[in-house]
């Protein structure tokens, strides 16, 4: 294995994470500063009025994006398990 593809493989590792991990965290995130507003505008000082529905929001799009995201995950290591030839040989990733 030469160094090009060893970069190449810690590449597309932290490129699926992001993929994967990104629709979750905007929502979140999204969530987060709609609450964040509504809080403000209504001077509520608590943290439970935010953390609960967040927490819930998330937990749909868990549900919702979790055959997505599996799918996602058994292709990358699929492709990831018939290069493992072709790495160690030196000849690259097709």
């Amino acid at each position: 294995m030469v160094t090009q593809d060893a970069i190449d493989l810690v590449r597309g590792v932290l490129f699926q994470v992001l993929a994967i991990a990104g629709p979750v965290l905007l929502v979140a995130f999204l969530v987060g500063l709609f609450l964040g507003v509504l809080q403000t505008a209504m001077q509520i000082q608590d943290s439970m009025v935010a953390m609960v529905p967040r927490l819930v929001v998330i937990g749909l799009a868990l549900i919702l994006l979790l055959p997505w995201m599996t799918d996602r995950l058994v292709e990358y290591s699929r492709d990831l398990i018939l290069n493992i030839p072709a790495v160690v040989s030196g000849k690259g990733a097709p």
